[in-house]
């Protein structure tokens, strides 16, 4: 019977690797790659002890300390920078990392059916749970090598074996941590959205939790698992039993996960799901806003996270003057025009990276309409009195008018914090124009995504590989020196940095043509192919 265990489990873990063959090695080499980059950043950046000690100043600042946590800001050296500013953020991605890998494979297979056909195999009931945990725990464990070796290799100061392993070690744990949470989740919910929400609100409550706990009452830092984290004291302290802690909760919710799946129906969850309505309200019964029902939860997760982002960028903006007076490399790199503070430009800056973050959600809607195709889902309503120009509109609407409000709340959220820090604060009306002049190069992303979806939708996730493209180039552009042209591959390096810049309307115009022209295309594309390929 052991061996029926094994061998079940070990075929599975095998076709979840060939599945997630491109996917797990995007995310651990995104992952690790950031992470190395930024050390490298940090040395050229601060490169003298009395930079270091400007920027521990104006980490003392309670609102960011509730965004990356406590550290000991005696001894700023670039390891305890590195560990203070990137591992907390750094561990979040991880955690969302976990729970997006597990959902595919837990209720998301069986949604589609596949565990059921897997069943009918002789494999035992528990192992398409355990191989799914199998793999996930192992890819946050390679990750927590590669990061650790990574980070050692760099052969940086301050930054020993210890540190470097107890750095990957606290992502790899968070992972793990993250993996039974949604396992768990998965026993309990009917769907694979109910699970992704789930998860991703625990993720968002144990941050805030901890962000509370850290400027207030200890006790509930210790009560969050991301707060464990920061206690570790990496290139400090070196403390390695919140590690522990976190791989025994995690051995914990393993065991409970398989109870769990062990005692339910396939299909159907620990916890009932709620009766729907006897008839469908007139919403429903259109495309677009069937597509809105399906896609609210996301749409709010959202939109919360993008004001949280916007606020926590503005409350640090009372600090910043002083913080770049003592830093001479900053100055070279925001280097203030006339009648403009430097703090002008680091908003003006940041607008743009909140743009693009606010692209995610946006482009995530309109990839809803290829992954409904593969679920089958799309036939039932082409089989009525649908057109297939009808339901992409309505998926685009939705994307169109989503990347309009995430953009607007990051914005909102920035100039709202930024009020109560500032001596003298930007009117909403700057700072809003300041992030809505992205919009257009956001509505070409949109663009190319139906466009993939027109013509080759297998590869329509090879949209991301050009948001984080347009991320790098543009955001570190001036830190590792990229010439203008790479920048300007990216629609939002066509985006005039207003005030700072003079406004253009030509480029805008121009992005705002490209993008109607290649979303009609995709239109053309999309009522010509078969679909399903």
């Amino acid at each position: 019977m052991a061996f029926t265990i094994n061998k079940g489990t070990g075929h599975l873990s095998r076709l979840i690797i060939r599945r997630d063959r491109i996917r797990i090695p995007l995310w651990v080499i995104g992952i690790c790659s950031f992470t190395f980059m930024v050390p490298i950043a940090f040395k050229e950046l601060y490169g003298s002890q009395e930079q270091r000690d400007v920027m521990a100043q104006t980490m003392e600042n309670p609102a960011m300390i509730a965004m990356v946590g406590p550290a000991d800001l005696s001894n700023y050296n670039l390891g305890v920078m590195t560990a203070h500013q990137m591992l907390l953020l750094t561990a979040v991605v991880v955690g969302l990392m976990s729970v997006l890998l597990v959902t595919r494979h837990t209720r998301g297979d069986e949604e589609n059916g596949r565990v059921e056909m897997i069943r009918s195999l002789p494999v035992r009931r528990i192992s398409t749970l355990n191989a799914v945990l199998l793999v996930n725990a192992s890819t946050n464990i390679l990750l927590a090598f590669l990061v650790g070796l990574g980070l050692y290799t760099l052969n940086i100061e301050s930054m020993n074996i210890e540190g470097s392993l107890l750095y990957g070690a606290s992502l790899g744990a968070t992972g793990i941590f993250f993996v039974g949470i949604t396992a768990v989740f998965g026993q309990l919910f009917e769907s694979s959205r109910g699970v992704t929400g789930f998860s991703i609100t625990v993720l968002l409550i144990v941050y805030i939790v901890r962000g509370i706990g850290d400027i207030s009452n200890e006790v509930l830092s210790w009560i969050s698992p991301l707060g464990w984290v920061t206690k570790t004291g990496v290139y400090d302290e070196n403390n390695w039993w919140p590690i522990v802690g976190l791989i025994g909760v995690s051995i914990i919710l393993f065991i409970i996960a398989n109870y769990l799946h062990a005692i339910r129906d396939l299909e159907a969850g620990i916890l009932p799901s709620r009766p729907g309505r006897k008839s469908a309200s007139v919403i429903l019964q259109n495309p677009i806003g069937l597509e809105f029902r399906l896609q609210r939860t996301g749409m709010i997760s959202w939109a919360i996270g993008m004001f949280a982002i916007g606020a926590s960028y503005g409350s640090v903006l009372g600090d910043l003057d002083s913080f770049f007076a003592g830093n001479d490399m900053m100055k070279q790199l925001f280097t203030a025009k006339e009648g403009y503070s430097v703090t002008m430009q680091f908003v003006s800056m940041i607008m743009m990276v909140m743009a693009i973050l606010a692209t995610v959600p946006a482009v995530m809607a309109m990839n809803k309409l290829y992954g409904e195709e593969k679920k089958g889902r799309s036939e039932h309503l082409l089989g009525r009195a649908v057109s297939r120009t009808r339901l992409m509109g309505s998926f685009l609407i939705i994307s169109v008018i989503n990347g309009f409000v995430m953009l607007s709340l990051a914005a909102i959220g920035l100039w709202t914090a930024s009020v109560s820090v500032m001596e003298e604060p930007y009117s909403l009306g700057t700072v809003y124009g300041m992030g809505l002049i992205y919009y257009p190069a956001m509505l070409v992303m949109i663009g190319v995504a139906v466009l993939l979806i027109g013509y080759r939708p297998r590869i329509t996730s090879f949209i991301w590989l050009y948001v984080v493209y347009s991320f790098i180039v543009l955001y570190m552009g001036g830190l590792f020196q990229f010439s203008e042209w790479i920048g300007k591959l990216s629609p939002f390096g066509h985006i005039p940095q207003i005030p700072l810049e003079d406004m253009t309307w030509m480029p805008i115009i121009m992005l705002i043509s490209i993008a109607a022209a290649v979303t009609v295309v995709g239109f053309i594309g999309y009522n010509r192919r078969d679909m399903g390929r």
